[in-house]
């Protein structure tokens, strides 16, 4: 497993993603160079032909459009093999009438072990995990998942979204955005971090080109 030796401890946000060149459904393929230039989402699920799973590889598949818009391809992965991946696609394609077209990763458990995704206890399960990756390929969010809840993917569509709007504007999103209950669709500006600045920040609120409640909690609109 390529450069999978060098690895000395788990991934964390910002870090490089591993580099690997994997068997998945679409072929071998090396991450992250095959999504050079575009985001991407690697999410994990504990095995194939499982209630919970076959719910979320529906859902991903019904939000594929709208992650290709964000510029962002969609890649599953779970220790299973591609036989198995390729039937379970076949069975969601048959009994769903939905066809999946993202590949999937089977992998071996190396890749996984090093994502710090085999679940305790639970043999060869992997986690229910999502890495998000930017077009530098560096990790920008990670979440985990038990094995009894299913993924909200709206909410992964919104990391997507806000993540590219934060990196362009240089801005932070709020709770829930963009529906805040304060600040509605609203961007954060980056609080001030020296006396002029906050000054100037207050001025400058005055002037309307943002709105603030102190010089530490600035805000506008995008549109």
């Amino acid at each position: 497993m390529e450069n999978l030796e060098k690895i000395t401890r788990m991934p964390l946000l910002g870090d490089d993603f591993p580099k690997m060149t994997v068997q998945t459904t679409h072929g071998i393929l090396t991450l992250p160079e095959h999504y050079k230039g575009k985001w991407f989402i690697l999410f994990s699920h504990p095995a194939d032909f499982t209630p919970v799973c076959t719910t979320e590889f529906i859902a991903f598949q019904e939000k594929f459009d709208q992650f290709k818009d964000l510029n962002c391809e969609l890649i599953g992965l779970s220790v299973d093999q591609v036989f198995a991946h390729i039937k379970w696609e076949e069975w969601i394609k048959e009994n769903m009438n939905v066809e999946i077209k993202f590949p999937i990763i089977a992998d071996t458990g190396d890749f996984a072990r090093i994502l710090g995704i085999i679940h305790p206890n639970k043999g060869t399960n992997t986690v229910r995990a999502v890495f998000v990756v930017d077009s530098e390929g560096k990790l920008r969010t990670i979440l985990y998942y038990p094995q009894e809840l299913g993924r909200n993917i709206d909410e992964i569509v919104r990391i997507v979204k806000a993540m590219q709007i934060s990196d362009k504007n240089k801005v932070a999103m709020p709770a829930n955005w963009p529906n805040n209950k304060i600040l509605g669709n609203h961007v954060i500006i980056p609080p001030a971090t020296d006396v002029n600045t906050a000054k100037k920040r207050l001025a400058s609120a005055k002037k309307g080109e943002f709105e603030c409640y102190d010089w530490w909690l600035c805000h506008k609109s995008l549109n």
